[in-house]
Parts: C-alpha cells; structure tokens; sequence
C-alpha cells in the first residue's frame, strides 16, 4: 500500500463512523434521502436545507446502522444548511471541520456520503476551485459564496455528507452537482461543497439558539425586481436590464446614500447587474460594513452612489 492509499484510508477511518444517511418522508407520502455529518457530541448533525425542507418524519441511519429518529434544530435556507438533533448513543463519533480559507487547488479530497441510497461511499478527487459563487436553482434562494469546486462525484444522495481532506477534516459540505443546461442532467466532474468555515459560523449559531441571528452576508436595504425586456417596454424604462429597487429600507444602507425607489440597479463595483440572481451573487462575496460603488438609472440620468452595505436579516 502506497503513502496517499494509506493517508486516504485513514482519513475515511477517521470520519466515516460520523457520517450518518438521512432519511425523510413528507405529508405528502413522498420520501427522500441524503447524507449528514455530525459535528457535536450531544447528537447535533449538519445536513442541506433542501434534504430536510419538507420533512415530517425525519430518521438517521448511524454508520453501524442503528436506526434513530431526528427532529430539525434550526435551518438556514439562504446557505442551504440546516442542523438535526438525535438523541446520541454513548459511542457517537464526531466530525472534526478544518480550516477551508487554507485549501490549496490541486488538493486531494474524498467525498463520503450515501449517493443513490448506496451507504457509506466514498469518492475521491482533487480541489478543482476555490471562490465560486453557487446560485441553487430549485432549492430556495441558497447562494452559496466561495463554494469549493471538485471533480469528486457527487450525485443526489450525497447532499449534506462530508468533503474530506486527507488528514480525514471535514472542509466541505457537499450540497449540488452543477447542471448541462444542454441535456438538463448532473454534469461529469464538476460538483460544489459549502466551505467548512462558512458551516461553522451557522452551525455554531443554530446550536446556541435554534436560528440563526447574524448571516454575515452583506445587504442593500431594498426590495427589488429583475428588469426584463418586457417590464421595460411596457414601463418605458431606459434600459432593459438591471433590478429595480420597489421600495427601500427606511434609514437602511440605500436610503443613507440617497437610493430610491424607482432607480434602476445597473451595476455594482463595475460589475454589471443584468438581474435579481446578478445582483445577489455580487453581494454575497461582499461583507457588512464594506463600501461599494452603485450604479442606478434614475429615469435617463446615470449616476454612482457609494453605499455603506448592511447585514442581511436572517430569512430576507
């Protein structure tokens, strides 16, 4: 056995035992699986909102496979987490998370996870980015900021599992495949985690409090909708692109810079806001307190505005 087989098959060791299948069934009759790590030791697991979102009846399968019931401790479905609570056995295993801000490309990881109902599986592939901006289609509003980009498999049952580095810390929470838009299937080799460090701050605040009460996601203070060709032929607008703001925040962050409602948002930082989804991945990779330039059409006038961004509240 090679140094990197015997390095992988002791990082699986490692994590592994904490590595739960995640089972749910609806009102509706409908049922569903992923995958979920647990990372306290009195019974707490991490898991995707959208594998949780609609469940009545939640049940956790152990690595070992004891069947345990689970209710939901909190969610958070603007990063696509949520955390459920069982009731611990005396030999539960807990998942450490690394460090994801020192993630290298090129890094070897293994995905471990309960793909297609097939338990306890473990892929392996490499760091293929860093820093992607992830928008859940069919899944909420999750956006997810600097997303780590893999070519490990990740396919539907894998969601909420673990992506491991190979000293066996969780640094990612695997959460979506990316989508041909040709042929509307998963795409080979290309699948997203959420960062570990992104994990740790919400999880730590649903522990503590059921919810979570600071997203660390940056906020204008407005109400917006996606310019279209169409809005803007029949509301005579300057351009056809952009967000419209509806209304603002009173003494929010837009309403301090003098935005109003009626502008049209066309660009933040130089970087063109074609749309509502545009205009949020921008500011998810943007933090409270930062300044940022804004571009508006104020009817055919363009003008540039500094805010001073916001926190996003918790469920906005």
């Amino acid at each position: 056995m090679t140094t990197d087989e015997q390095a992988r098959e002791a990082a699986i060791a490692k994590v592994q035992p904490a590595v739960v299948q995640i089972n749910v069934s609806t009102a509706s009759g409908a049922s569903g699986i992923g995958s979920g790590v647990i990372i306290d030791k009195r019974g707490y697991i991490v898991t995707n909102y959208h594998v949780v979102e609609s469940a009545q009846q939640i049940e956790v399968v152990m690595a070992d496979g004891t069947h345990l019931t689970a209710q939901v401790a909190g969610t958070d479905p603007a990063d696509d987490l949520a955390v459920v609570k069982i009731n611990p056995p005396s030999n539960i295993t807990v998942a450490t998370l690394g460090d994801s801000s020192k993630l290298q490309v090129g890094q070897e990881v293994l995905a471990i996870g309960n793909p297609l109902g097939e338990t306890q599986t473990v892929t392996h592939g490499i760091i293929s980015a860093l820093g992607r901006t992830v928008s859940e289609e069919g899944q909420g509003t999750a956006v997810i900021a600097n997303a780590i980009q893999t070519d490990a498999p990740i396919n539907p049952g894998n969601s909420g599992g673990a992506l491991v580095d190979l000293s066996g810390n969780v640094i990612g929470i695997p959460t979506v495949a990316a989508i041909d838009p040709e042929f509307n299937t998963p795409a080979n080799g290309v699948g997203f985690a959420i960062p570990s460090n992104r994990v740790r701050f919400i999880v730590q605040q649903i522990i503590a409090t059921g919810q979570v009460t600071h997203t660390g996601r940056a906020a204008l203070g407005v109400r917006v909708a996606s310019v279209t060709p169409q809005l803007a032929a029949q509301d005579n607008l300057p351009v056809d692109y952009g967000s419209l703001i509806v209304s603002v925040t009173a003494n929010g962050p837009a309403a301090r810079a003098g935005l109003r409602a009626g502008d049209i948002i066309v660009a933040i930082d130089g970087q063109k806001v074609t749309d509502n989804q545009t205009l949020s991945d921008i500011l998810v990779n943007k933090s409270p307190g930062q300044t940022a330039k804004v571009t508006v059409y104020r009817g055919t006038q363009q003008l540039t505005v500094t805010v001073t961004l916001g926190e996003l509240q918790a469920g906005s």
